[in-house]
């Protein structure tokens, strides 16, 4: 069966993308030249917001599996769509160069045109930042963030908060690593410390080499360590990774130079990229909010830049990944692995 020739202009709906601009100042009969720059960029933001969800609802279908091999095709397609999130977050903070290409005067030419509108209200990024993680009850601005939002757009939103998350999931990815729990894997390992009720024999290990290399000054990470990464249960209320998911999170650092465990450290890496992009992201439009606009007030009614900071500071979702680094060795300290560890993560049998 022949299918009709398809068109460039129809397979991209070009005359509704193209006739969706529609500046306030043309309707009032106002001279605002750089609206039409402002209206592109937001929606240049939102089909990009578009995409984002996109892979983001790939990330959870594959997470929420019964079992993701760490080097199956749906770790593979994990990697490969958290890469792309960080990338087109790059390019988010790039179009902020162009946006400051309008000046203060040609923003004020349209700017109370625009009241109550707002980018507050972009019902997609608050998903984005549920989707990833981002919890409400460790959101800056709980008692408005969704003040602004149609009903329809608030209940879309509750119902992605009551979904699993990307975070979620990886935690539960993360607690599935078998390494730990199959003794034949460590029959040969050559301890070099006294074992330790209730820690692993590989943990004990680290946790002496990794004292050992803290200076003075220092020693009181070991504290933290313990709880961080030793303790059945964490007593951070804000945790969201158990200590066991931040065991095998620190594993994979530290080994990362196995085949089969370079699929996973690409993840982890992946989300610190995008927490670092969506900072990054912020920062400058903080920047240019003060700018444009000064210390005055938001077109939606918000704080501007103090509200922007706020989250800035708050609206890390991968900090604990990012933490890791703090409990990291140097490579020639690392524990000897045994053999069969080594051969299970070399793809060996």
């Amino acid at each position: 069966m022949s299918r009709p020739p398809v068109h460039y202009s129809d397979y991209l709906q070009l005359e509704k993308i193209l006739d969706a601009q529609l500046p306030e100042s043309d309707k009032e009969k106002l001279e605002a030249h750089d609206e039409m720059l402002f209206i592109i960029i937001h929606q240049a933001y939102e089909l990009w917001f578009k995409q984002i969800l996109h892979e983001t609802d790939s990330m959870l279908a594959m997470l929420g599996g019964s079992t993701v091999k760490d080097n199956s095709p749906d770790l593979q397609t994990v990697v490969h769509c958290s890469h792309r999130i960080g990338t087109i977050l790059k390019v988010l903070v790039h179009q902020i160069d162009i946006l400051e290409t309008m000046t203060p005067m040609d923003f004020l030419d349209f700017r109370d045109l625009l009241r109550p509108a707002s980018g507050f209200q972009s019902w997609q990024f608050k998903i984005i930042e549920a989707k990833l993680g981002l919890k409400f009850e460790h959101r800056h601005g709980q008692a408005y963030y969704t003040s602004q939002l149609r009903p329809q757009q608030v209940e879309l939103i509750k119902q992605v908060e009551s979904q699993p998350s990307v975070i979620q999931l990886l935690n539960n990815w993360l607690e599935r690593m078998p390494f730990f729990d199959n003794n034949n894997l460590w029959k040969n390992f050559q301890a070099q410390s006294l074992a330790t009720d209730n820690i692993h024999v590989f943990w004990n290990d680290y946790r002496a080499v990794y004292l050992d290399g803290l200076v003075e000054g220092e020693k009181s990470q070991i504290k933290v360590f313990d709880e961080i990464f030793l303790q059945e249960k964490s007593s951070n209320p804000e945790s969201q990774l158990s200590p066991k998911a931040m065991r095998s999170a620190l594993f994979i650092m530290l080994y990362r130079g196995y085949p089969l465990l370079q699929y996973p450290y690409q993840l982890l890496n992946n989300l610190l990229e995008i927490d670092e992009q969506m900072a990054t992201w912020r920062f400058r439009h903080i920047n240019m909010v003060h700018r444009i606009i000064g210390m005055r007030v938001g077109t939606g009614g918000s704080s501007g830049k103090d509200y922007l900071m706020g989250a800035l500071n708050k609206h890390y979702i991968y900090k604990e990944i990012a933490m890791l680094t703090s409990f990291l060795i140097e490579r020639r300290r690392l524990p000897k692995l045994s053999s069969e560890l080594e051969n299970k993560l070399g793809f060996v049998s």
